[in-house]
């Protein structure tokens, strides 16, 4: 097995007890295989883009708005523990960030994670269903009039965008993204 194999391998072995926590509907270890799945079916899968995956939602609690910092602070101590380059690090840690969503992705690498990351938009009507009752799974503990005005505007935040997906690799999800986005919007 190569190093960055065995990297992953580790990697893998750390993160997956922090995906099935007990309240991950969505945010979970599926969550994690299926962009592992989009990005590989797709041909642009590399190391780090895959370490990016098992880190972006390693921290999860619905009711923080600091998950992303802490899951890219707790991934970076594991990755230091592994003796990891300090390049690599940044690099991971930058990816985790731009799960935000809350600005443009700044590289490629980027902008494919975040893709693959919002690929569940664009997915079949029944597997968005199924994500958006996930999605409300995990914050259950919001008040259904709360939750549907803080849903409505995450929604509504993506169908404002120009674009969903940036990279051509994603960008045949685009057309049924905004399908599912605007129904999920409507019955809201």
């Amino acid at each position: 097995m190569s190093v960055e194999g065995e990297l992953l391998a580790k990697a893998e072995a750390f993160a997956l007890p922090h995906y099935l926590e007990a309240g991950r509907a969505y945010h979970n270890a599926a969550h994690v295989r299926t962009m592992l799945d989009a990005l590989e079916s797709r041909g642009v899968l590399t190391p780090a883009l895959a370490l990016a995956v098992w880190g972006h939602d390693l921290i999860y609690d619905a009711r923080a708005g600091n998950n992303e910092e802490r899951s890219a602070s707790t991934f970076d101590g594991w990755l230091a523990s592994q003796k990891a380059s300090a390049d690599l690090r940044k690099e991971i840690h930058a990816l985790i960030l731009a799960t935000k969503h809350a600005a443009p992705p700044a590289t490629r690498a980027e902008a494919l994670l975040v893709d693959a990351d919002l690929a569940i938009l664009g997915a079949s009507a029944a597997d968005f269903a199924a994500y958006d009752a996930a999605i409300r799974q995990e914050y259950a503990h919001v008040p259904a009039l709360l939750y549907r005005m803080g849903r409505k505007k995450v929604l509504r935040g993506f169908l404002n965008r120009e674009r969903i997906y940036t990279t051509p690799e994603f960008a045949g999800l685009e057309a049924q993204a905004r399908w599912n986005l605007t129904g999920a919007v409507g019955r809201l």
